[in-house]
């Protein structure tokens, strides 16, 4: 079974609930990524988490447009 960063181990359902609801609970803690200025003036773990937030909607992004790109690739082909 896989540890987490302080060694404590976590089943399956652990780590999906955090990796889910974490990062959930942040953003509507903090609010959306387009609100000027949102890492001034918050510590340290907040604007790495902040950052993280922003960088996971990203991929998630550039991920989407690749998936549509193949596939339009694909139906050019057929």
């Amino acid at each position: 079974m896989p540890s987490d960063e302080n060694g404590r181990r976590r089943n399956r359902f652990t780590r999906w609930f955090h990796r889910t609801f974490d990062d959930w609970f942040f953003r509507s803690v903090i609010g959306p990524s387009q609100v000027n200025n949102a890492i001034q003036g918050g510590g340290r773990r907040a604007r790495d988490g902040w950052k993280r937030d922003l960088e996971a909607r990203k991929r998630y992004t550039r991920e989407q447009h690749e998936r549509k790109r193949l596939a339009r690739e694909v139906e050019r082909r057929s």
